[in-house]
């Protein structure tokens, strides 16, 4: 097991890694849309969408692999209605890629964040 930490993303708000590495695998933690200096990124839901999906792309390249080796993605919002603006940006950055995924609406997110994401990827 390696734990993964990169500058290029939020350091952890708790007792938690940003990821974990485990046989052959990036266990990558929930990212919301705060820069890594901790400005909230601005403009709602996808904005918010947008930056957590850079941050988990920093997380993953830093415990060397990438979006593109994504197997599973779990996006938690605070608000249902959200669905396709956030949507809208996942295309984006999975472009082709289709990893398998689950979206719930959560009661509350840290830092009352609008969205967090995670996933789980294998390595390179």
């Amino acid at each position: 097991m390696k734990i993964v930490h990169t500058e290029d993303a939020p350091s952890a708000i708790g007792p938690y890694s940003q990821a974990i590495i485990h046989s052959g695998l990036v266990y990558a933690s929930g990212q919301v849309g705060v820069t890594p200096s901790g400005e909230w990124a601005h403009g709602g839901p996808a904005d918010e969408a947008r930056q957590a999906l850079i941050n988990l792309s920093n997380v993953l390249k830093a415990a060397g692999t990438s979006l593109s080796n994504v197997l599973k993605v779990t996006v938690y919002l605070k608000d249902m209605g959200d669905f396709a603006e956030v949507n809208a940006v996942y295309a984006e950055a999975f472009g082709d890629h289709r990893p398998a995924r689950a979206c719930v609406q959560a009661a509350a997110l840290p830092k009352d964040a609008l969205v967090e994401i995670d996933c789980v990827a294998a390595l390179d």
